[in-house]
């Protein structure tokens, strides 16, 4: 009978350790302007969702830099044209842009960052996008992000 709890109790907390961990994902750039992903999706029990940005490339983010950026995809394009005029230092991003549900720092070459998020700001059906601010990444830095 103890042996049978025993094992109950360390399936439960495997299957809590698996659920927790579908709660983020790690999402890698490079110097060749790609992520090496273009679907994220993020299951309804999750209450926050983690993404990490790594950066594999050798260039530094004057050069080739990157960001994650998540937005309801008919805001993607106009989030990254109006972030041209804000510059780096900010990210590639305009102050206050209320079209913008989440969004990591831009990194270079060896760096990475990462943003959490509240999955509630998701609503089942909309269609929503990550995609790369820096000037002309979006063209082929973007993908699409699925609540499920």
């Amino acid at each position: 009978m103890f042996a049978k709890i025993v094992a109950v109790s360390l399936l439960t907390l495997a299957s809590s350790q698996l659920m927790a961990a579908e709660c983020k994902t790690t999402i890698d750039s490079t110097d060749q302007m790609s992520f090496n992903t273009k679907a994220i999706e993020i299951d309804k029990s999750c209450k926050t969702f983690t993404v990490e940005l790594t950066h594999s490339g050798s260039l530094p983010k004057n050069v080739m830099g990157h960001n994650w950026v998540l937005s309801k995809e008919a805001d993607m394009q106009p989030i990254a044209t109006d972030g041209l005029a804000a510059g780096i230092d900010k990210n590639y991003l305009k102050d206050g842009d209320a079209r913008i549900i989440a969004h990591t720092k831009l990194i270079g070459a060896k760096e990475s960052d990462s943003v959490t998020f509240d999955v509630s700001k998701l609503a089942a059906g909309e269609k929503y996008g990550f995609f790369c601010s820096f000037p002309g990444h979006i063209s082929m830095m973007k993908g699409t992000v699925t609540l499920k």
